[in-house]
């Protein structure tokens, strides 16, 4: 297990893959942790990239400290990670909220990325009230209150059926957030609006989705493509919202593509 002292906070990071690989990060969702990157490691790393993957602030083994978090604030987490193991620039990945930190990466920290992509994700996340009634679930009855609602959104009712060790495999993860730490970032989701600023990415991005996500709908993706001028976009069929893990090697095949071409 690797730490670093990043943006005044310990990051739990991980690298797999050749040492003069070509370096890809990886930036997991509200709620899971670096593990949620598992099903596409063994092809990354044989295909030439070293792969970067972390906890995010609030998440895993990283630190979890009170109160609200900013898309800002885990965009600066990333380049301090990056900084921290040596790497100039790096291709990047994030889904859902990680697709959030890619966003503001392409746009704070452009001269750091090389392409990027965003999956699953959103530029704006209405409604507040929602977010707010997330927040007084897991105060109140902390991440097992949280758990059977995120797997409905994360996985199409096909997979939970077929998929019953690994989705048991993801209820972990939701079950080791620490609650401040998922309330911080949700806190930072439900501010964050960035359709206002993201037109002005020029790194080339792939925006992908599950077309059955029901969070982070194919909508919402779309939104995303339309803005970012230099963006492709590809829907993951028979896929909700955590398409990566539900559909990994049509979500992979169309990562390598993206990022080979």
């Amino acid at each position: 297990m690797l730490h670093i002292e990043a943006n005044g906070i310990r990051l739990h990071y991980r690298i797999d893959g050749p040492e003069d690989g070509r370096p890809l990060l990886l930036s997991n969702s509200l709620a899971s942790n670096l593990h949620m990157w598992d099903p596409q490691i063994t092809d990354l790393t044989s295909a030439g990239f070293r792969v970067i993957r972390y906890d995010s602030r609030g998440h895993g083994q990283s630190d979890a400290p009170g109160g609200a978090y900013s898309i800002e604030m885990l965009a600066d987490d990333a380049v301090a990670l990056l900084d921290g193991i040596g790497i100039d620039t790096a291709d990047y990945c994030g889904l859902s909220k990680g697709g959030m930190v890619g966003q503001m990466l392409g746009v704070r920290h452009r001269n750091r990325v090389k392409k990027l992509i965003l999956a699953d994700t959103s530029a704006h996340m209405p409604t507040k009230e929602m977010w707010d009634g997330r927040v007084r679930t897991v105060e109140k009855g902390g991440m097992a209150a949280v758990v059977d609602a995120t797997i409905e959104r994360w996985f199409t009712p096909a997979s939970q059926l077929r998929l019953k060790q690994d989705i048991d495999t993801v209820r972990e993860m939701i079950f080791g957030t620490p609650p401040q730490g998922f309330i911080g970032c949700c806190r930072a989701i439900q501010a964050m609006d960035q359709r206002e600023t993201i037109g002005g990415i020029d790194t080339p991005t792939l925006v992908i989705v599950g077309a059955d996500d029901p969070a982070t709908t194919p909508e919402h993706a779309r939104v995303i493509h339309g803005l970012i001028k230099r963006s492709l976009f590809v829907e993951i069929p028979e896929a909700a919202h955590f398409s990566n893990y539900e559909q990994p090697a049509a979500f992979t095949k169309e990562m390598l593509k993206f990022l080979n071409t």
